[in-house]
């Protein structure tokens, strides 16, 4: 005979009263360690209680509809010896300076270092396995959050043991990435040598729900659910439920939008709202855009050729819907000019040669940070954003700019902190490292955040001027396109001159046309003679 063992519900965060949504399995269910034996869901995620240990169910103590904490009791396990041996916790040890065991390197536990404010970030690939030899900073997982992708380097060289994390998973600062036998010495200071942890509770990926939806009500002339196909459809609980309560056939939506064609809450609504207006519904409909704006029709390509489908990348699904909803909700007006930098460009070069040999590259956007520094200072109201409530402007006291960065994943935005503090070689080699960073995934979210003002340079590209999109809450944002040869008069005659376009794109409820002029104006005579950056 086996031990019985109570299986009580693990630590689920501040969370009190949550729903049991799912009981995954009945009496005489065999389970394995991990696998799910009920789902709950908060009014923020659904979540699957796992098994700590393997064994057979005995007694279920909850059903559907419950509400549950942590510690309450889930049901009662029958395991083996062997597995309440494994599960009782370890005694504590001395607190002496842990060290190798004779003839092996110390184990050390590598854990997610500080990603900024970001939590739930997703693992998106797992460069390493157990066995693998690995170097110092050489990359172990990537991380994918809303803004951009991140390698999660090794802190030591060393062996790989055993990997804790997989693709697909969620973490934030401190989880356990994997553990390293080092050699004797070669730990980080501060860093004791770790051994596996005992099995623990851990609670599965969540699903975020969203914040707000449309009221719910039922689609006109509901159809014949299909439950087999309904259970095979790619979906959290939540969603599910979302649609059993509407009477929604899921089966009938195709991939949803979501990653791995997971069907959202949103695809549901889309499918009613396609019903209710008495649209085919064959196919999932693209997300509706918001502001009565009618979705785009389905179109079969195939038809008409040879095609291929590639899936875009995280940073750039998530930056193509900020800017859509940036788009919808800014009434955006751009402005616009052209400066003369002729001059600044002179200096530029030999600004640029002098440095040479210290290894500084500088560019043109180091004397347009600069040069929109001084104008944000001088016009305050761009360096601004609209509060909440729409009637006060929050006024910032210092100066970060976003510079729009070209990545073969998608358009990152680092920032460049206190640019009104900086000369131009400090900036010239931040934008070098930031732009490096950037290419290879190392950009971590904090140098991503807090900006008041964006560029977005197409100069090494082409363009004579385009119309950026603001990046709310930012209330202005400029863009620059390729500098050019003109003839420019004197007074006197057409001279030559090396003529750069700017665009700037305004928030109108912030910004008037004349404060906008008023603006480039000044940013174009600071670019013509960079020795007004010193009045």
């Amino acid at each position: 005979m086996g031990t019985i063992k109570e299986v009580r519900v693990p630590d689920i965060g501040d969370f009190k009263g949550v729903d049991v949504i799912e009981v995954l399995v009945s009496p005489g269910t065999t389970v394995a360690a991990e696998d799910p034996l009920l789902t709950l869901e908060s009014d923020k995620a659904s979540m699957e209680v796992p098994s700590p240990v393997a064994g057979v169910v005995k007694e279920i103590k909850l059903k559907v509809g419950d509400k549950v904490s942590k510690g309450d009791l889930v049901l009662l396990l029958e395991v083996g010896e062997a597995a309440v041996k494994v599960e009782q916790p370890v005694p504590a040890a001395p607190a002496t300076p842990a060290g190798p065991a004779p003839g092996k390197g110390a184990l050390q536990a590598v854990h997610v270092p500080d990603i900024g404010d970001f939590k739930g970030v997703d693992v998106i690939e797992v460069l390493v396995s157990p066995g693998d030899v690995v170097a110092v900073e050489e990359p172990l997982i990537v991380l994918e959050s809303d803004k951009a992708s991140m390698e999660i380097p090794s802190p030591a060289a060393g062996v790989v043991k055993e990997v804790k994390l997989k693709v697909g998973d969620q973490v934030s600062k401190g989880d356990l990435v994997l553990l390293l036998e080092i050699e004797a010495g070669a730990s980080l200071a501060g860093e004791t040598a770790a051994e596996p942890p005992p099995p623990a509770v851990t609670l599965g990926p969540t699903t975020q729900k969203p914040t707000s939806f449309e009221p719910r009500q039922p689609p006109i002339a509901p159809t014949p659910m299909n439950e087999m196909a309904f259970a095979k459809v790619h979906a959290s609980p939540s969603v599910r439920r979302f649609a059993r309560e509407l009477g929604v056939d899921m089966s009938r939506i195709g991939d949803g939008s979501g990653r791995k064609g997971r069907i959202t809450q949103e695809d549901v609504q889309s499918f009613i709202k396609q019903v209710m207006a008495g649209q085919a519904v064959a196919v999932a409909p693209a997300p509706t855009g918001g502001a009565g704006i009618p979705p785009m029709p389905a179109v079969d390509f195939a038809k008409f050729g040879p095609l291929e489908t590639q899936a875009l990348t995280k940073i750039k699904r998530l930056t193509g819907s900020n800017l859509h909803r940036n788009w919808l909700n800014v009434p955006h007006v751009t402005h616009n000019d052209e400066a003369d930098i002729t001059d600044t460009e002179i200096f530029r070069k030999s600004l640029a040669e002098e440095v040479k040999k210290q290894d500084i590259r500088v560019t043109l956007l180091s004397f347009l940070l600069k040069a929109c520094a001084a104008a944000l200072k001088e016009y305050p109201t761009f360096n601004a954003s609209l509060d909440p409530s729409g009637e006060g402007l929050i006024l910032k006291k210092y100066v970060h700019i976003g510079v729009a960065v070209d990545t073969p994943e998608g358009l990152v935005v680092p920032v460049i902190r206190d640019v009104d503090r900086k000369n131009l070689l400090e900036l010239s080699v931040e934008l070098g490292e930031y732009s490096t960073k950037a290419r290879a995934k190392k950009l971590m979210p904090g140098e991503m955040q807090g900006a008041c003002f964006t560029i977005s340079s197409l100069g090494g590209i082409g363009g004579t001027s385009f119309t950026p999109i603001v990046n709310a809450p930012e209330v202005a944002i400029l863009g620059v396109t390729r500098s050019k040869q003109a003839p420019v008069w004197n007074g006197k005659e057409f001279v030559p001159r090396l003529m750069l376009p700017l665009s700037l794109s305004y928030d109108h409820r912030v910004i008037d046309g004349a404060q906008a002029a008023r603006f480039v104006s000044y940013l174009c005579r600071v670019m013509n003679d960079v020795r007004r950056l010193l009045l």
